[in-house]
């Protein structure tokens, strides 16, 4: 297959799918990866992709885009599997305290597993404005739930607005997982949806410990709304560590990395 004819190829799949991985196009094609590099970087050169940490995505892609709950369970679940069994690691088996579970199908993979934790351990007091982790955790055995209510949106089935924000700045856990729509060395942490913004900006300024988790494909995204600096993050969980200017600005604010 010939240079251009495979270009035409990546370009089609960033338009229908918004987002290529290097080495899932590098398998596809059956080229190295070097080659599928050199072909996103001339992509990019003529205007059609924007390249991001392992892959690119569409230039088209909008500060207002936000999939579904149900798109992104499916998107990306075994890197979010990752991160989720790498972030436990925050919580310790002799953990006594609280934990903050922020809405998103990365920290509802945090919650699966907080609902297989082993019995006799010492009991967790677990707090989330999502409705879709409060039902997961519901009656777990070992585990004291509070859920935060307000307005619930139904795009990620979270409860939003002042109700919200204001029982969040009442709390202060030990622990706070925040996911996240995009991570930036200049922008930081970004969400499209401003209500969404707010509750998540409540959450990062009453934990103790922050921890974000993003998978790869937030890398170098901005959002419509920033909600958090990279100087507020404690520790970045990713199936893979970020490279570049993201990698240098976390390390200049003490940021930890955490891969599987």
């Amino acid at each position: 297959m010939y240079a251009a004819e495979r270009q035409q190829l990546i370009e089609s799949l960033v338009a229908s799918e918004g987002r290529v991985v290097v080495v899932d196009l590098a398998r596809r094609f059956g080229v190295t990866t070097e080659t599928v590099r050199r072909d996103l970087d001339h992509l990019e050169t003529t205007g059609l992709v924007r390249r991001v940490h392992g892959g690119a995505v569409s230039r088209s892609r909008r500060s207002t885009a936000e999939p579904s709950l149900a798109e992104r369970t499916t998107r990306s679940s075994d890197a979010k599997a990752a991160i989720a069994m790498r972030a436990l690691d925050a919580i310790p088996a002799d953990f006594e305290g609280s934990v903050y579970l922020d809405a998103g199908t990365t920290t509802a993979a945090v919650a699966a597993l907080l609902a297989q934790r082993p019995a006799g351990l010492a009991p967790i007091e677990v707090v989330t404005h999502s409705m879709t982790i409060a039902h997961v955790l519901a009656g777990v055995p070992g585990l004291s739930l509070t859920a935060i209510g307000g307005r619930v949106r139904g795009l990620t089935a979270a409860a939003v607005g002042a109700q919200t924000v204001d029982a969040i700045s009442r709390l202060r856990p030990d622990i706070a997982f925040v996911g996240t729509n995009g991570i930036s060395a200049d922008f930081g942490l970004s969400t499209p949806d401003p209500d969404e913004a707010a509750v998540k900006r409540a959450i990062i300024a009453s934990a103790r410990r922050r921890v974000v988790l993003a998978d790869a494909e937030k890398f170098d995204a901005e959002l419509l709304v920033s909600f958090a600096s990279l100087g507020d993050v404690d520790v970045l969980v990713s199936e893979a560590a970020p490279e570049g200017e993201l990698a240098a600005a976390l390390e200049a604010v003490d940021a930890e990395v955490w891969t599987p």
